[in-house]
């Protein structure tokens, strides 16, 4: 049996109900964890090394959660974990479904499980 690879899930708190990362995460076969962008450090200081970090970023323009946000892809980029920021503002999606299995593609898909 095959381990799922696991993703961990950053946002600044507010969970949509209708629309859900980590469910359709399972249903692309990842393991998720979902944190906030201050308890992401002691979440990855307890979890196996993830496949990939998705950062969620908030609908409102938020200069600190840039700046926190910014911090966590610069670490992540030095262990050559991929981070995918979604609903960036003037990223074009306007709250529009995210394609996450070509955002992951095949990079995450073809790392070895830890």
């Amino acid at each position: 049996m095959v381990a799922l690879q696991q993703v961990l899930v950053v946002d600044d708190g507010v969970r949509a109900v209708d629309h859900s990362l980590s469910g359709e995460l399972a249903g692309l076969g990842y393991a998720s964890v979902t944190a906030s962008l201050e308890a992401a450090d002691d979440v990855l200081a307890v979890i196996a090394p993830p496949a990939a970090v998705l950062v969620q970023a908030p609908a409102r323009r938020d200069p600190t959660y840039a700046r926190q946000a910014a911090r966590l892809r610069a670490r992540m980029r030095e262990k050559g974990i991929p981070v995918i920021l979604i609903g960036e503002i003037g990223d074009g999606r306007g709250g529009a479904p995210v394609d996450l299995a070509m955002r992951l593609g095949d990079c995450v898909a073809a790392k070895p499980s830890f």
